[in-house]
């Protein structure tokens, strides 16, 4: 396979190519984590980490593994104008760019910042809920509620129209897909390179008006920011917004999903008891971060020559950490592939680890938090309706396209 390929036609290894591998990838990373724990695939020209204290150790250690892809020995530079937006983002920076990136949003996504929006998310999430309840019925979870709650809350903190969910979801989509079979790297380069135009177009605007006329929004702040006396790139500016539209929603529609396919797997059975509790634990939501990760895995350049598990991966080689098998890693989770409500310790990586871990879980698990609690207090009962599920077709993010479930309100 070419380098100058996309990345995303090299993503996938084959053994979760298909739909089936794809919705239940533990058992193949137990496999890897016993017997190919840092390992070498030729087809991706990557090497893949499973074990927990490596993939930890990589996350922790910004100088051996950058996030920066032009550090790759195969990186390929975007072309066409606005084609390489999405990487003027922190997401693609080390220290301490990186860190100067964060710093003009981080003070709105703070837990202290992040709890007075609690009043907030809980009155969109009943306008929601009272928008598709009926005394009892069926509704897909992931386009009636999981989906529009995250993209409210992060369409009014940076700024923009919630009327237009249907153009985030469609740039959310393409954004963190991976290629399809059918078309070839060319044709998938071209597709990323139409929606991140699309959306600096949308933001560009949007940009140019708080820059004359700014309001208290997300928007407003990034593009009057400065970094050391000098104002953001275009670039920047654009990328952030960008990356915030993106990572606002997709990884909260996950969390909230994944979380509900768990407490209703038979082994666990837990609908019914949240449902006449009227609330979720907080270490159920957390357990659900480490059974079903949102984020399955990352992506990390060596710097240098370095020797893992008795392998040696070359500088400029890429290395994708998978969180998903860290996070079922019986040396650090007992009884790893079981789903434990209360389990205690949980040092889970679903939302990373070190520099750059994640910018939102507060805002993640808030989000989660009251929706969950919200839709059981709501219900009598609620069973997953049986059908086959398509997975999200992305090499990283984790979730279904669609969860049905039949339901009755209280």
């Amino acid at each position: 396979m070419s380098s100058a390929e996309p990345r995303g036609l090299q993503a996938f290894p084959e053994a979760l190519s298909s739909r089936e591998a794809w919705l239940e990838p533990f058992g193949w990373y137990r496999e890897m984590r016993e017997d190919a724990p840092v390992r070498y695939d030729p087809e991706r020209d990557s090497w893949d980490v499973f074990r927990y204290a490596d993939v930890k150790r990589i996350l922790n250690d910004d100088a051996t593994f950058s996030v920066d892809p032009e550090k790759a020995s195969d990186f390929v530079e975007p072309e066409g104008e606005g084609a390489g937006l999405i990487l003027d983002t922190m997401l693609f920076e080390d220290p301490p760019r990186h860190d100067d990136l964060r710093s003009v949003v981080e003070d709105s996504f703070r837990p202290r910042a992040i709890r007075e929006l609690e009043p907030r998310i809980r009155e969109l999430t009943r306008e929601i809920l009272d928008s598709i309840l009926e005394d009892e019925g069926e509704m897909d979870l992931v386009s009636e509620f999981a989906y529009p709650l995250p993209v409210a809350v992060i369409a009014e903190l940076l700024g923009v129209p919630v009327e237009d969910r249907d153009r985030f979801k469609e740039w959310s989509d393409a954004i963190v897909s991976s290629a399809d079979e059918r078309e070839s790297g060319a044709e998938f380069a071209r597709r990323q390179q139409e929606v991140q135009r699309e959306m600096g177009f949308y933001f560009l605007q949007l940009i140019e008006e708080r820059r004359e006329d700014p309001r208290e929004d997300l928007i407003s702040t990034i593009a009057t920011a400065e970094v050391g006396g000098e104002p953001l790139p275009r670039e920047e500016v654009l990328g952030t917004c960008m990356l915030l539209l993106v990572a606002g929603n997709i990884t909260t529609t996950n969390l909230i999903t994944n979380a509900v396919r768990c407490f209703g797997e038979p082994d666990v059975d837990l609908l019914g008891t949240y449902t006449e509790a009227g609330a979720v634990p907080t270490m159920a939501i957390e357990e659900a971060l480490r059974y079903r990760a949102p984020v399955q895995a990352m992506t990390r350049i060596a710097t240098e020559e370095v020797t893992m598990s008795g392998e040696t991966i070359g500088a400029g080689d890429r290395v994708i950490v998978w969180l998903g098998s860290a996070n079922r890693d019986e040396r650090q989770f007992p009884d790893g592939d079981s789903f434990v409500p209360d389990r205690s310790p949980n040092q889970h990586l679903g939302f990373g680890h070190g520099t750059h871990y994640c910018l939102g879980a507060p805002l993640a698990r808030l989000e989660a938090e009251v929706a969950l609690s919200e839709l059981f207090d709501r219900l009598a009962d609620l069973e997953p309706v049986e059908t086959d599920l398509q997975p999200t077709r992305s090499s990283f993010i984790y979730g279904v396209e669609s969860l049905p479930l039949h339901y009755a309100t209280v």
